[in-house]
């Protein structure tokens, strides 16, 4: 029997050993026919936020910077995260700006991408027009546009944070705004359930996120807050910004094994890792460090990619991770003007970036492969959850590695 090895048993739980047989179009195996096999896709979910890409989509920039971006994000990335801030998507109110992002959606779903929108509701980046609202009115608006953008965007993106960082929400002060004062008002949990019962009441299968970043116990009682009130979240999502330095191995897998205990899918939602100067260890608030320069440098780069290795491969290793989120390819136009990018601003990559490579499309991937079937018209592949292809006597054929563990397939109608 031909076999093809994902040969990494470190994350067996990523694996699937399966028997597939192949039949001619009368229902008789395929004996010693020459197959070639390529993986297509990861069911593990490594994302990055696709913001430098809405005007590419919408043909408003032909750059070839901006395409040779592109190329170095689709090479590595299966999923993006696009921008839904309130105070960006709707800044005049009734002029949502739905026909942009929907083609910048489209885009990134034909081009192999599973999308999802960030976040419908959240007390930050909200429009001057909303703050003068009173809180009856807040929640209609707020109520309206969850039902607006699900509906609007159904079937092109299916996923979103469907509230973000709601610990923080109600005593937020940084900055005036009416989501906070709702929040302040009706409290967390129903903060939650408005968001997620609107959200589901408009397309029952939009798979939602509750996202924060307070890892602390904070977070775990709202969770089990939520959960007791029976509201359908369908995943947890967990920030990890960086700035001041890689938390380590450990430390990390210990916060995912806290939040695992809730049978929900983890998703990293947001991780940075600098590439510079780390930001100092007494700063509380990221957003408080804010400078005009903070350059990317050899030692910095040299450090980041060795942490991004030892943060992808120990987070790939826990099973209740589903997804693991970068936040931002580049350093042009990074948050908070961090070197926190895979690539410099002028496009070119840091180590981390190859790093990566190596592992998502080499380490963690079945190159193409050709042998030929057994006497039975079988072969074994054990290979990464996904999706891959079969080509035999010039047909593809599709299947896809969906649940660890051993599994029979068969695929007939081969000519």
């Amino acid at each position: 029997m031909w076999t093809v090895t994902a040969a990494d048993n470190r994350y067996d739980h990523r694996h699937a050993k399966a028997t597939i047989q192949l039949l001619d179009r009368s229902g008789q195996p395929l004996a010693d026919r020459a197959v070639s096999l390529r993986q297509t896709s990861h069911a593990f979910l490594f994302g990055n936020i696709g913001f430098n890409f809405i005007d590419l989509a919408n043909g408003d920039d032909d750059s070839e910077l901006t395409a040779s971006l592109w190329a170095d994000y689709a090479r590595l990335f299966n999923a993006t995260t696009l921008p839904f801030y309130l105070g960006r998507f709707e800044a005049r109110r009734g002029e949502p700006d739905t026909a942009r992002l929907l083609t910048a959606a489209r885009f990134l779903k034909d081009h192999g991408q599973t999308v999802k929108g960030h976040p419908l509701v959240w007390h930050t980046v909200t429009p001057g027009w909303l703050n003068s609202l009173s809180v009856d009115q807040v929640e209609a608006v707020l109520r309206g546009r969850i039902r607006r953008e699900v509906a609007d965007f159904a079937g092109v993106i299916d996923m979103w944070d469907a509230i973000n960082e709601v610990v923080i929400m109600p005593v937020f002060t940084a900055e005036a705004n009416g989501v906070s004062r709702l929040a302040w008002s009706r409290g967390r949990v129903e903060m939650i359930r408005m968001a997620v019962e609107e959200a589901k009441a408009t397309d029952p299968d939009c798979y939602l996120l509750l996202n924060d970043f307070d890892l602390s116990s904070a977070y775990e009682c709202l969770i089990e807050a939520v959960l007791e009130a029976g509201i359908p979240i369908d995943a947890i999502g967990l920030q990890s910004h960086m700035h001041q330095g890689y938390r380590g191995a450990e430390a990390m897998t210990g916060i995912v094994e806290r939040f695992a205990r809730f049978g929900k899918p983890l998703h990293l939602t947001e991780t940075s890792l600098v590439s510079g100067q780390l930001m100092p260890p007494e700063i509380v608030d990221l957003n408080d460090y804010q400078v005009a320069q903070w350059p990317s440098t050899p030692e910095g780069e040299a450090r980041q990619a060795d942490d991004l290795e030892a943060h992808y491969r120990s987070m790939l290793a826990q099973p209740s991770v589903k997804a693991l989120v970068y936040w931002g390819l580049t350093d042009a136009h990074a948050w908070l003007n961090a070197p926190i990018g895979l690539l410099r601003a002028d496009g070119s990559h840091k180590p981390g970036y190859d790093r990566l490579v190596d592992l998502i499309k080499g380490q963690w991937w079945i190159e193409p492969t050709a042998g030929r079937t057994d006497a039975d018209g079988c072969l074994c592949v054990d290979g990464w959850l996904g999706d891959y292809a079969l080509e035999v006597a010039g047909q593809e054929l599709s299947f896809t590695l969906a649940e660890p563990g051993d599994q029979e397939l068969v695929l007939g109608g081969v000519a």
